[in-house]
């Protein structure tokens, strides 16, 4: 019974994750249902996959792979982003196994302004998001160099 309702409030944190506090979509002004449905799914899908970032790099297990969240290319992004991301000291080096969903969340954290310490409490769904955002930016921009600069 207590293993249930601690996994309510991961669904509690991922409808935050939607709402007001992560990609807001109250604020839609969308009147059609249909538009506003499409929109939702959309907002849920972005939601999962930040609560999946949050939950992975906030566990110990690095058995899961980060393909479940990021495709081939965005993996070469999040691969080459790592020597930026590294602090100087040891406790802000990425200590989960390359490729998997942990390394992948931390990777995300860093962009979203999380500092690499475990003090740092700053790497929630806000934080993921925020990461995601930056992300999704650079991987664009990379795959936009590949393509007018081919080397």
């Amino acid at each position: 019974m207590i293993g249930w309702y601690r996994q309510r409030w991961h669904v509690e944190q991922l409808f935050r994750t939607v709402k007001r506090q992560g990609l807001d979509l109250e604020a839609s002004v969308l009147a059609e249902g249909a538009a506003l449905e499409k929109l939702a799914v959309i907002a849920l899908i972005a939601a999962c996959q930040t609560m999946q970032l949050v939950l992975a790099r906030a566990s110990l297990d690095d058995s899961q792979p980060a393909s479940h969240v990021f495709d081939d290319r965005e993996m070469q992004v999040l691969s080459a982003l790592q020597e930026r991301l590294r602090g100087r000291t040891a406790k802000q080096q990425n200590p989960h196994i390359p490729s998997s969903l942990a390394w992948a969340g931390w990777t995300i954290a860093r962009l979203g302004g999380w500092t690499g310490y475990e003090s740092d409490k700053s790497n929630g769904p806000i934080t993921m998001r925020d990461g995601l955002e930056r992300f999704r930016a650079i991987a664009q921009g990379f795959f936009l160099a590949k393509n007018v600069c081919p080397s």
